[in-house]
């Protein structure tokens, strides 16, 4: 959806939760996608996950959408890097490099596509996230020779409810993973002087 995701989520998760025997009363947790992505679709989601937290009074995670990309390629090889991207326009991708047991080797960043090639250097790597189609094609033009999965629009929901079930709490909050700045800034021209009393 371009539009309306506000409007759409919560009978979408009524639809849902209808279909489940005992409904709301059997969620032991709710765990839901931090991005990076959009800011409003972020927003969203992290509202209607803690509500729904808040009412029913379970834990809310947060998942990182690279990791949840990444996740259904652990363990597959101990020398391949697991290179996890999201468009970010203008030349950028948000990046995440994990070794194939899990461990980070590049955290979550926004980072152009020729220095993240740079951060891979000769490093055997699978590419995979919305897009592992643009930057796969960008490092075979650097001469390497990526493992390139095919696109995918966004995580999967299952992959992301794995990863929420087994996220601590503690280390794992429903706050929007933001890798680079808003577009839309506050005007600050032509602003009226508050009066002090």
């Amino acid at each position: 959806m371009d539009r309306g995701h506000a409007e759409a989520l919560m009978p979408l998760i009524e639809r849902v939760i209808n279909r489940v025997e005992g409904g709301f009363a059997t969620l032991d947790r709710v765990a839901a996608s931090i991005g990076p992505g959009s800011f409003t679709g972020l927003r969203v989601g992290l509202s209607a996950a803690r509500a729904i937290g808040l009412a029913t009074d379970v834990p809310v995670v947060g998942v990182n959408t690279l990791s949840a990309f990444a996740a259904p390629y652990l363990g597959q090889s101990n020398t391949v890097w697991i290179a996890s991207v999201i468009d970010a326009r203008h030349s950028h991708v948000y990046l995440q490099l994990m070794g194939s047991e899990g461990k980070l080797a590049l955290p979550p960043q926004i980072i152009s596509i020729t220095d993240a090639i740079a951060a891979i250097g000769a490093q055997p790597v699978r590419v995979v996230g919305s897009a592992a189609t643009l930057f796969g094609a960008a490092l075979r033009e650097a001469g390497q020779s990526p493992d390139v999965e095919p696109d995918r629009a966004g995580a999967d929901i299952d992959w992301i409810a794995r990863l929420g079930a087994i996220a601590d709490p503690e280390f794992a909050p429903p706050s929007p993973l933001y890798l680079r700045p808003p577009d839309a800034l506050p005007q600050t021209n032509g602003r009226i002087a508050r009066a002090l009393f």
